[in-house]
């Protein structure tokens, strides 16, 4: 991993004055002076050369610079008298569908300054991306969609450097990691080509750019760089994640696995690397389900149930009274179910375990988290028995997209040495209870590592160091992609991880072990 060295530099210069034996143009003092701490020769921006040209002498031949890497090279964006350049700054993007991370970086320092998340505009025109694609073939609704990210990406510029003393012309870089289909949205490019066969996005990679040419109100001359995809369903979100990992630099085998509306997965090390994408994740993060919420406050994220007296414990966000279940209080629940016994193997709920918890509502079990007088609206917060269906399903194809891609390099799970899981998702679940449900593999706990914002991790470090735009760039050309709508032992697979944890409990020794399920009737 190369050290820290960041694409945006200040920089305060003396320059020799001009004699009789050294009539060099202004310009060629300035290259010549930032060569020895840029370590090449720098072009300058047509707006800096004038702004010092105008100045220079009155100045004393001292000033101040903000240096911005190029594709090839440095450049010197701006110049001001001594004393008279503000901080330069960057910001880093993870541009989701659903919501909207920003990170304002000193670039100087490698310092995060401040981070906002913002539910992204474009949710109006459909939560699905499909939506979105169909709604942008019609008329002048791509122009709509990629207004509404440039006017988002402007207020949070605004919020973000008032917050730091600062305006929006002391930003120089942006980094953005985002799918395939909202890389197009931001660019303009028509995003049509992607949910259709052969799947040919208008681009994969993407030179840099001048943000202002977007509409982005930051500094004229500063860049913005687009990661890279590997094709439609594989995008610059994933590719910042394995950077941020780093198990693209390790001799052991790594798996990263970000849990969205999709599950994407990559298995590999520094030698290979194979990824895939699939469905898996609604009913993972709650969308589908009757009291399914997003990590907002009042979700339930923790449940704990005494398997003796069937006593519920639960934690919301915020302390607030409960208003429904996020992602990691419905894998916590449905695992705690389980090992009450409140739920046997076929995901089937067994009302006479608990007839106080579990009734019929609407003509359906449901088993009854929190009673209407808990709760913040008035209403009970269950998880019924279609939600159990949809959720084993949901887990299952995620465990068995795990497998396929394990079973396609010819390795065991026993064999990854760090186990990622990325996002929100991946940084409050509970990595034993998703193991008891059969989500994730039996493999010992101390491998599983939450990642957090891998894809807003991996826009920062590329901004603080040179070589991770070259590494990013190196770790599309090394994935091999594999297409899981196409293979036959997906399918064949999934029917098997439709129970609790598995029908092969051999794959969860130590949940059988713990819960003595083969003795259970």
């Amino acid at each position: 991993m190369s050290e820290f060295n960041p694409l945006v530099k200040p920089l305060r210069l003396a320059l020799p004055r001009p004699v009789l034996g050294d009539n060099r143009a202004c310009d060629t003092r300035l290259k010549d002076a930032a060569r020895d701490i840029l370590g090449s020769r720098p072009v300058i921006s047509l707006r800096a050369l004038s702004t010092m040209g105008s100045g220079l002498q009155s100045w004393g031949y001292k000033l101040d610079a903000v240096a911005v890497r190029d594709t090839c090279g440095w450049n010197i964006a701006h110049t001001a008298p001594p004393g008279g350049a503000s901080r330069p700054l960057a910001l880093a993007m993870d541009l989701g569908s659903t919501s909207v991370v920003f990170f304002l970086v000193d670039p100087t320092s490698g310092k995060i300054l401040r981070s906002i998340s913002r539910a992204n505009p474009q949710m109006v025109h459909g939560e699905d991306i499909l939506d979105r694609i169909l709604f942008a073939g019609r008329g002048d609704g791509l122009n709509v969609l990629q207004r509404q990210i440039v006017d988002l990406i402007n207020r949070a510029v605004t919020e973000l450097t008032a917050s730091a003393d600062a305006a929006p012309e002391d930003v120089y870089y942006i980094s953005v990691a985002g799918n395939t289909t909202m890389c197009h949205f931001l660019l303009g490019l028509d995003p049509s080509n992607i949910c259709k066969e052969p799947y040919v996005p208008c681009a994969n990679r993407f030179d840099l750019l001048k943000p202002s040419d977007l509409g982005i109100r930051v500094h004229p001359e500063a860049r913005l760089y687009c990661f890279p995809n590997v094709g439609s369903y594989f995008g610059g979100d994933l590719v910042a994640g394995i950077l941020a990992s780093g198990m693209h630099r390790r001799p052991d085998i790594s798996m990263l696995v970000d849990v969205g509306t999709n599950a994407e997965v990559v298995l590999g090390n520094q030698e290979w690397l194979v990824a895939c994408a699939g469905a898996a994740g609604p009913a993972l993060e709650g969308g589908i389900l009757s009291c399914g919420m997003r990590a907002q406050e009042g979700a339930i994220e923790r449940v704990r149930i005494d398997p003796a007296s069937l006593e519920v414990e639960y934690q919301t966000i915020g302390n607030q009274a409960p208003r429904g279940l996020c992602g990691s209080g419905i894998i916590d629940l449905l695992a705690e179910m389980f090992k009450a016994g409140l739920v046997d193997q076929t995901g089937k709920l067994v009302p006479q375990r608990d007839s106080k918890r579990i009734v019929e509502l609407d003509r359906e079990w449901v088993y009854t988290v929190a009673a209407p007088e808990q709760t913040a609206h008035g209403r009970p917060v269950y998880i019924s028995q279609s939600d159990i269906k949809n959720l084993i399903r949901s887990k299952g194809a995620m465990y068995t997209i795990l497998n396929v891609v394990i079973q396609s390099i010819g390795i065991d799970f026993d064999d990854i040495e760090h186990f990622y899981v990325a996002g929100a998702f991946g940084n409050y679940i509970d990595p034993g209870k998703a193991v008891t449900i059969g989500m994730l593999p039996d493999i010992p706990q101390e491998r599983f590592k939450g990642l957090g914002n891998s894809a807003g991790e991996g826009a920062v470090q590329l901004l603080l160091r040179q070589g991770a735009m070259k590494e990013a760039e190196d770790i599309c050309d090394r994935i091999t992609y594999l297409e899981m709508n196409v293979r036959g032992d997906f399918m064949s697979q999934l029917t098997g991880a439709l129970f609790l944890p598995h029908t092969d409990l051999s794959r969860f020794p130590t949940v059988a072990k713990r819960l003595n399920i083969a003795g259970r009737t």
